[in-house]
């Protein structure tokens, strides 16, 4: 049976109805090419008619108390922990991710509805002291609206769930957007979601919404006034895109873009662990995380010593069906991918890069490639570029602050990491003067983020947090609220205005 037959199989165990199917919107398996057939994209009038839904949805919602919120969240994480299999299947299957990666996004989703739930009761405002006599001031969050979801193909179900997870309990009903490249996983996601819901008995119609379809309905929604949060999950030039519309109308874009990720390994680093690590980090989900390290930044005095032994590593790395007992690594997301591979290395070895192992394309069904090591005399313009692939470029120094600038030499700034054994250098590079990630590890590689915590970047990566930690606030509105419980009317200032 093809990759596509057996998601659509499983789609049809979720429940999902074969309606589903009569459209224009091919699907396609990177593992071998296969196709179950067209979905049906949401329309113009479709897409308004679920914002006008959502807004409706929303007036009910905000009233339900936040930990009642929770106990639906509770039950979808219960419907998730019970379809875990299957999506984790599904991902492997449309995404091209190894099982065990597809296991793991399918238990990002579970963790955050635990999150989630605790948050229900925990959404906390502060007391304030008034100056004025008879007064007191505090600070609480309300719920703030209908929510725009767009997600990348990568981690095609568990960005849904950082955001929903959040939003529903937090009083917002939810509009998802998923990529065309994975729309398969976001029908299996919303068919486990309806149960819940059926299960919670009095949800609000169009709580949560799918709008399948291209890039026209993402624009719809960023330009919509009725949204006031699009949380958006993409490229760099998609994000642009995206605040530039939103800001226009003065709404929130909450925005996860790109990343260049790297490691700097020192003199007293523990190589072997930095080999565990750089294996994982450059060639897990072949490359096509936003955390994937593309950069290693090596000390000259082990350079020769940590490529020698990544050479190896790579040399023997299994490339194939990610469905396969001991594959780790597994195909492009499509033949663009291949094409974008292709060309950094070409434009690598113009810059003076030499190709130490990998680069090719495997011939098999499927869009597969070698990942590949490129030592860079220099962090050219290829370096600086983000390529969504398996190519980790290796750079050296000489001089500890000169690592870091070089590691901050670039417009993305997601996710950063250093390998020492120095407290002086894993303090530094944790300091102000620092790395200027958002996220930033010592003796651990870039990606593989818990959710515990905020997840996201600066500069280009667009600034916006999701996840665990205070990222809940982006879903709420702030709001200063004082109460007179005294006889009399004092102005803040000591201003007097008597008639």
């Amino acid at each position: 049976m093809t990759a596509a037959a057996d998601a659509k199989a499983i789609l049809t165990r979720l429940g999902v109805s074969d309606a589903v199917w009569t459209g224009d919107l091919p699907t396609r398996s990177p593992i071998d090419g296969s196709s179950a057939g067209s979905l049906v994209q949401a329309t113009p009038d479709q897409v308004e008619a679920a914002v006008a839904r959502s807004v409706e949805a929303f007036k009910a919602w905000r009233r339900v108390p936040a930990p009642r919120r929770g106990e639906l969240v509770r039950l979808l994480g219960e419907e998730l922990r019970a379809a875990k299999t299957d999506l984790a299947m599904l991902v492997t299957l449309e995404a091209g991710k190894i099982v065990s990666e597809g296991l793991g996004e399918a238990q990002e989703m579970i963790d955050i509805c635990d999150f989630a739930v605790g948050l229900s009761r925990q959404l906390y405002g502060l007391t304030l002291p008034s100056e004025r006599p008879g007064h007191h001031m505090r600070e609480t969050w309300q719920p703030l609206g209908p929510v725009a979801v767009v997600t990348a193909f990568n981690f095609p179900i568990a960005v849904w769930a950082w955001n929903a997870a959040l939003a529903l309990v937090c009083g917002d009903p939810v509009i998802w957007k998923p990529s065309e490249k994975t729309p398969l996983t976001a029908l299996g996601v919303q068919a486990v979601f309806e149960r819940a819901v059926a299960r919670f008995g009095d949800a609000p119609e169009g709580l949560s919404q799918l709008l399948i379809g291209g890039r026209e309905i993402g624009e719809a929604l960023s330009a919509d006034p009725r949204a006031p949060l699009v949380s958006a999950t993409g490229s760099t030039r998609m994000g642009k895109a995206v605040a530039r519309t939103v800001a226009g109308r003065l709404g929130r874009s909450l925005l996860e873009l790109g990343g260049n990720n790297a490691m700097i390994v020192t003199p007293s680093a523990d190589l072997e662990m930095a080999v565990r690590a750089i294996a994982f980090s450059a060639v897990g989900t072949a490359g096509q995380r936003c955390t994937s390290l593309r950069r290693l930044i090596v000390h000259e005095s082990v350079a020769e010593a940590l490529t020698a032994r990544l050479v190896k590593a790579y040399a023997t790395l299994p490339v194939g069906d990610p469905r396969k007992d001991g594959v780790l690594v597994g195909p492009l997301i499509d033949e663009a991918a291949v094409t974008g591979f292709e060309t950094a290395l070409s434009d690598a070895v113009t810059q003076g890069g030499q190709v130490l192992v990998g680069g090719t394309r495997v011939e098999a069904e499927g869009t597969y490639v070698t990942p590949a090591i490129v030592r860079m005399p220099a962090q050219t313009a290829v370096v600086e570029h983000e390529t969504f692939a398996p190519i980790l470029y290796v750079l050296t120094w000489s001089d500890f602050d000169q690592a870091v600038e070089l590691q901050n030499a670039v417009p993305q700034g997601l996710s950063s990491c250093v390998f020492t054994d120095s407290v002086r250098e894993a303090e530094a590079f944790l300091s102000a003067w620092g790395s200027d990630c958002g996220i930033a590890n010592v003796n651990i590689g870039p990606s593989g983020a818990e959710i515990g915590g905020a997840f996201g970047g600066e500069k280009e990566t667009g600034g916006g947090r999701e996840s665990g930690s205070d990222a809940w606030k982006a879903y709420m509105r702030r709001q200063t609220q004082t109460v007179n419980f005294s006889a009399d009317l004092p102005l803040a200032q000591g201003v007097k205005f008597d008639v």
